[in-house]
């Protein structure tokens, strides 16, 4: 006897059916990034800063994992990143399989989601890379295939993230949709074309194709008409801030930001559900008088003890209104993709004048320092530091894309208690992975 599925029901052949289960599908990836900062993708903001030198464990902490990232002591049984993007990849990878082949979405809902699902997919492997170096491109829900896949060389999965974004540029729209990805809305929590050419830009500073990243950039500071700088700092990581070029929805319950939850240290300090907070070389990295520093930093003394700690988002108490969301992308990491990216070309005084943008907004005066190359790729190093701390990894990914990261770590580790390894800059595969596909080689060190 054969029982039609009920109308709740969802599987391979119908979930893809009608817009409203079509559009669950993805937002179900933005949920789980949304939902842990601690161990899940949004630990992004946490645990590569401990890696690097931005945020210090508090000695009273009695958790391993975190200590392992802190002091640079990872072991192939820590498995964050890769077992929370190689997920979201498959969904993904079903998804475009799914959505491709559907006749009843509705077109304009089908473009959206076929865009919202190559840019994730970009976004999936860029951190992947970043973080793994060579990694496996799954490119397919065929689990007998992906099992057997060897590591891809960084360059080519690069190049597969350079088809993405240019592939979701084109099906996206410009402007922000609601949750029936048919009506435009204030809410800046679907990523549109801009966000796919926003990640371009960055991608192609990773690449080194100082034109392309300059294009980029200025396509979205220049033309896209949407975003500007903030200029009361206080304002940048409120709910639909005009800087936002990407923000995630709160879901966890009665909570504004898991950041802000996590970072926000109680009057009674740091301790195990507060283990971190601002590390000195970032606290010593900010000149006088930068506003950054008393609008995005707070402290709390303890036993005549000072711990600052980030204070981008304000709101930790839970069930308050929600006025705040997880930024993402934001608009002024492509003034500084394009400043870097005129300095490699020579045009030092276009680097110079976004530099000030920057700068300026800080309370800053305009740089007048050396206009060499090397005066002024460290000047931008400079500046990202200070204007992204503990925003989704980019310290430590920057240490490493700069080739900075030994000089900086070597010393930092040290401090940490510590010894520095080069092939540290590298997280390790889990063994799991290598122990079900041995065509998976183990990063060097581990």
């Amino acid at each position: 006897m054969e029982v039609d599925p009920s109308v709740n029901f969802t599987n391979g052949d119908n979930l893809y059916n009608s817009d409203a289960t079509a559009i669950a599908a993805i937002t179900g990836v933005y949920t789980k990034m949304s939902e842990q900062i601690q161990f899940g993708i949004s630990s992004l903001s946490i645990l590569p800063a401990l890696s690097a030198d931005e945020l210090t464990l508090f000695g009273g902490v009695n958790n391993a994992v975190l200590a392992n990232y802190y002091r640079n002591a990872l072991t192939n049984s820590n498995d964050d990143y890769w077992n929370s993007f190689y997920p979201v990849v498959y969904t993904l990878n079903s998804a475009l399989e799914g959505i491709t082949a559907a006749n009843a979405l509705t077109p304009k809902v089908k473009k959206q989601l076929l865009g919202e699902a190559h840019f994730m997919r970009a976004f999936s492997y860029f951190y992947l890379v970043n973080l793994y170096g060579d990694v496996p491109l799954a490119l397919t829900s065929d689990y007998t295939q992906n099992g057997v896949l060897s590591r891809t060389p960084k360059e080519q999965v690069y190049k597969q993230i350079e088809i993405d974004l240019k592939e979701a540029s084109s099906l996206l729209s410009e402007e922000f949709l609601n949750g029936t990805l048919k009506i435009s809305t204030i809410d800046r929590l679907r990523p549109t074309k801009w966000a796919a050419i926003a990640l371009l830009s960055r991608v192609y500073l990773y690449e080194k194709d100082w034109v392309n990243a300059q294009a980029s950039a200025t396509a979205i500071i220049d033309n896209s008409g949407q975003f500007d700088l903030v200029q009361q700092l206080d304002n940048v990581f409120l709910a639909n801030s005009n800087e936002a070029i990407w923000q995630l929805q709160p879901v966890n319950n009665g909570e504004n930001t898991p950041d802000a939850k996590l970072f926000i240290l109680p009057e009674s300090g740091p301790q195990d559900s507060y283990p971190v907070y601002l590390s000195p070389q970032l606290l010593r990295s900010f000149q006088p008088g930068d506003l950054r520093k008393s609008h995005w930093v707070d402290s709390v003394i303890v036993t005549g003890v000072t711990y600052h700690y980030p204070y981008k988002y304000k709101v930790s108490e839970l069930y308050q209104p929600i006025t705040e969301y997880k930024m993402v992308m934001r608009l002024a990491e492509q003034f500084l993709i394009r400043s870097e990216a005129y300095v490699q070309q020579g045009n030092a005084a276009a680097a110079v004048k976004d530099l000030n943008r920057i700068r300026n907004r800080a309370g800053l005066l305009d740089y007048v320092g050396a206009m060499d190359k090397a005066s002024l790729l460290m000047e931008v190093d400079h500046q990202r530091q200070d204007e992204l701390f503990t925003e989704w990894g980019d310290r430590w990914l920057n240490l490493k894309r700069r080739g900075t990261i030994d000089a900086v770590m070597s010393k930092v580790t040290s401090e940490k208690g510590g010894v520095w390894k080069t092939e540290w800059e590298w997280y390790p595969v889990p063994f799991f992975e290598i122990q079900s596909n041995p065509k998976i080689i183990q990063n060097t060190g581990y």
